[in-house]
């Protein structure tokens, strides 16, 4: 288990009341299962298995992002983002969102990702840059759905739940080829 706080990455964000996410593919600050790497890395690009419990009842939809803010970019890599689950939704299969996973409910956008494609990318960090953390973020969000044109990046989402959330669950996963 890692002993950094996964907030640190995030300072920027509003303090917002925290809940639990869970996942059956990895624990808190534990390695991402091979699934979980990018193709490219000896992977199959898989989202993880994601759970969440104690959210606040105002909870009206939820987002999912998944950022590495590690890479040697000065800004990240979005690996992920949903927006527009509703708050019935309390988890996500592994592959969810994916073309031929697991369907997402009606109304639930894919973002791209930092590759362009819609889903998820899987953890490859570049050799010689350290352990990358991954951080599968579920905010709750106090509006039935944001306004985002299907083309908006990730860190649109980012500044609309910035905005939206009522409280935010962190599960850090990690990686590393050195």
């Amino acid at each position: 288990m890692l002993d950094v706080d996964p907030y640190q990455a995030l300072q920027g964000l509003r303090p917002v009341d925290s809940f639990t996410v869970t996942s059956a593919d990895f624990e808190e600050g534990g390695p991402l299962g091979r699934p979980q790497w990018s193709s490219a890395a000896g992977g199959v690009d898989r989202s993880p298995q994601l759970s969440w419990s104690g959210f606040p009842a105002a909870t009206r939809s939820f987002a999912v992002t998944c950022l590495d803010p590690d890479a040697p970019s000065g800004s990240g890599w979005w690996h992920w983002s949903l927006a527009n689950l509703p708050a019935s939704v309390t988890s996500l299969e592994a592959g969810a969102g994916s073309a031929g996973g697991p369907p997402l409910p009606d109304g639930a956008l894919v973002l791209r990702n930092e590759e362009g494609s819609r889903g998820f990318i899987g953890a490859a960090p570049p050799r010689g840059t350290g352990v990358h953390r991954y951080l599968f973020v579920v905010h709750a969000l106090d509006v039935p759905g944001l306004e985002l044109d299907a083309d908006a990046s990730p860190a649109i989402l980012g500044a609309r739940c910035f905005f939206h959330a009522i409280a935010r669950g962190i599960l850090t996963g990690t990686a590393t080829r050195d």
